[in-house]
């Protein structure tokens, strides 16, 4: 028989072969029921599986209504270990301010080595338009609008399973959590029509900027990074994971300075509490429960930005109001914020810290003041010699001057404010320049402070000299 005989002998049986094959799997998928199908092939799933020297780990990107933090921990992660050299990349940018981001394409692979061990990833997608249009809703099973289910699945030999499932993927959520947290886009949220409403944060204050003295402003690091690392310390004692700052001292300070470089120090969200637009206890919980974790929450001139009356005159007010039939409103109360700072409220949260400023500590309700509430009082002076520096160095970059002993001794003499230190360094762009317009403005300070206090001397001994004539 020649080759060619041979050749077009088994391309027939290889057609008739085919064919059987079509006609046979056609008749089981008409006979047999989808249910002993699915079992069939789960069961040379679990064949393949154990011939198979390789697990897997499917990561889908979304868990029923929920974003899987997993997926979002393993984007993140990947992104920073994209080989660029592959065929096909996705790149994204939501941000003109971030640089662009590159992630796996769909069938591209990768590989990961972690303590010795290859991990190997694949991007899947799948059409989900049929489970979409199943329910004829156009909906998803989950109740989600996605054509698309995206899906990692991270491949490693067997013996690594323990590896990967206890040592490896947490590893790579701790270190998606660390890049989110370095490059995290902070957020300032507002109160607007009874809701918060989120802006980007974009204030430049930080601990290296801020003129505070080195010893205060190095206190107030410590105690922040002591906070953030003790989640079980607070979960060991049964108390809540949040802590009280009290921000006291002039205007002009630094007060909010300060609390946009602790923000940007831990990486947290600012929730700025406007009480006077607040208008009951129940508002204001609903607010406050509304809150994410890491974050801060400021609640600025709490001694004026709102009457909050002694627990006591507010039980009495209340009874009186009761007893003549006045109608109570439930406003914002003194108890009502005490209730979220220290009460059953305040577990609601994780990772939290409250922030209160004033003009006048002596005003405010000693409820308010004791550990527990506002844990830590700061207070916020007039311009030092140390702070000046800062300052100067901030302004005109500017270490060391022949001015700065005079000017230095001014300020040890003179009461004045960071704010208005700055403000007269702003005026100028030639460092010199500045520096000799700042030494002129706390001589006249200077000046108008004597003038002040001798008149003030003057006074007392006019009165002094009315009051023993009068006797």
């Amino acid at each position: 028989m020649s080759w060619s005989g041979d050749y077009e002998k088994y391309m027939a049986t290889a057609a008739a072969v085919a064919g059987t094959a079509m006609v046979v799997r056609g008749v089981v998928s008409e006979l047999v029921p989808d249910e002993v199908r699915e079992l069939l092939r789960s069961a040379g799933r679990s064949i393949r599986a154990r011939v198979s020297p390789t697990h897997t780990v499917v990561i889908d990107e979304t868990e029923g209504l929920s974003t899987n933090q997993i997926y979002d921990a393993a984007r993140t992660y990947l992104a920073a270990r994209i080989n660029t050299d592959m065929q096909r990349l996705r790149v994204s940018r939501v941000d003109e301010t971030k640089s662009m981001m590159f992630s796996m394409e769909e069938g591209e692979e990768m590989s990961d080595v972690h303590e010795g061990s290859e991990f190997k990833w694949r991007l899947v997608c799948r059409d989900n338009s049929s489970s979409s249009n199943s329910n004829g809703n156009g909906r998803g099973g989950n109740g989600n609008y996605r054509l698309e289910v995206r899906s990692f699945e991270m491949n490693f030999h067997k013996k690594h399973k323990e590896k990967a499932l206890k040592s490896y993927l947490p590893f790579v959520v701790d270190t998606a959590k660390a890049m989110n947290d370095k490059h995290r886009n902070l957020k300032m949220h507002m109160i607007e029509y009874d809701a918060w409403t989120a802006v980007d944060l974009r204030h430049p204050s930080t601990f290296d900027t801020i003129a505070m003295d080195h010893s205060l402003k190095q206190s107030v690091m410590d105690d922040l990074e002591r906070f953030v690392k003790r989640k079980d310390y607070y979960r060991r004692i049964g108390r809540a994971w949040k802590r009280g700052y009290l921000l006291y001292g002039p205007p002009g300070t630094g007060k909010s300075s300060l609390i946009a470089a602790m923000a940007n120090y831990l990486k947290f969200d600012i929730y700025d509490l406007e009480l006077t637009e607040v208008k009951s206890n129940s508002d204001l919980r609903r607010l406050l429960v509304g809150m994410s974790n890491r974050s801060i929450l400021v609640v600025e001139d709490i001694d004026c930005s709102i009457d909050l009356q002694q627990r006591e005159d507010g039980e009495i007010k209340r009874a009186k109001s009761s007893y003549s039939g006045e109608e109570n409103e439930d406003k914002v109360t003194l108890s009502g914020l005490l209730n979220f700072v220290d009460g059953l409220w305040s577990t609601s949260g994780e990772e939290r810290i409250i922030v209160f400023t004033t003009n006048y500590r002596e005003r405010l309700d000693s409820a308010l003041l004791r550990p527990g509430r506002m844990d830590m009082h700061i207070h916020m002076g007039y311009c030092t010699p140390e702070a000046f520096r800062v300052l100067a160095s901030n302004y005109h970059s500017v270490e060391n001057h022949a001015m700065y002993p005079e000017i230095e001794q001014l300020i040890k003499e003179v009461l004045t404010t960071p704010a208005e230190v700055a403000e007269v360094l702003m005026r100028n762009d030639n460092a010199d320049v500045a520096l000799q317009v700042l030494a002129e403005f706390l001589k006249v300070k200077r000046n108008e402070a004597g003038e002040t206090k001798a008149e003030n001397k003057n006074g007392n001994q006019r009165m002094n000299k009315y009051e023993q004539a009068m006797v």
